[in-house]
């Protein structure tokens, strides 16, 4: 297997405050990569590093065996790199069909194709994630799940190898959480995925993750499988906690 990111010494801070730490990982081609610490421990920046959304202070990346790390993140998204968002970030006054159309036109970056031949891959993906129903609706008036929706769609529009995931369950009840889990894991098997995936919920990531990442301060913490990471004893001490089975 080989691998389609590599992180090197990766650093950000801001101001005085060091939210990234000299961390270096890899990505495996065709994996689901967990990644997980407590609140504060720099997850979200390390996916707004890797994603072009925050320039790195320090620190490589390279994502297919090209170097990103000046890269602008609609450039990522052209490379096939695509995220969704801890609190999903819709355009309000967009319905649901031109948002999914509108990411098949920028991530294919293919400039003949017409509104027809987008919107008609748009449908594709509202129909993957079953919001066909909903194609003409604001995204102001879906309700918080169909935001999630909207965005899983959005990034598969743009065709990634790629897909950074910064908490897809939270603010879903059970239900929910549980169908946007098996549409992930639909996700990654039909489009031919890799998936770096940030949650909280352990039980989510023990089922669905290749290997796990922990880290704290900005730091790696542990890496290895679900199981070898979450019976950790510096995990459990900084993250988990000795009870959380009865939680996951």
């Amino acid at each position: 297997m080989s691998e389609i990111l590599t992180v090197q010494n990766l650093t950000k801070r801001f101001g005085g405050l060091t939210a990234v730490d000299g961390l270096s990982f890899s990505i495996q081609t065709g994996e689901t990569l967990g990644f997980i610490g407590p609140n504060g421990a720099g997850k979200s920046t390390v996916v707004n590093l890797m994603s072009g959304y925050l320039p790195a202070d320090e620190g490589r990346i390279i994502f297919d065996g090209t170097d990103i790390t000046n890269k602008k993140a609609h450039e990522r998204a052209h490379l096939g790199i695509a995220r969704t968002y801890q609190i999903p970030r819709p355009f309000p006054e967009m319905s649901a069909f031109m948002s999914v159309t509108a990411a098949v036109i920028a991530g294919k970056q293919r400039l003949n194709q017409s509104f027809e031949d987008a919107g008609g891959e748009a449908t594709h993906y509202l129909e993957f994630v079953g919001l066909f129903s909903k194609r003409n609706i604001l995204a102001r008036d879906l309700t918080f799940y169909e935001l999630r929706m909207l965005e899983l769609a959005r990034a598969l529009a743009t065709t990634p190898k790629l897909l950074f995931l910064d908490e897809v369950m939270a603010g879903l009840n059970p239900g929910e959480a549980t169908r946007a889990v098996d549409m992930v894991v639909r996700a990654k098997e039909q489009f031919a995925l890799t998936v770096f995936w940030i949650e909280h919920v352990m039980a989510v990531l023990i089922e669905a993750a290749d290997r796990i990442i922990a880290i704290h301060y900005g730091q790696k913490l542990a890496e290895g499988t679900p199981e070898e990471v979450v019976n950790n004893d510096t995990v459990i001490e900084a993250y988990l906690g000795k009870g959380w089975k009865q939680y996951a």
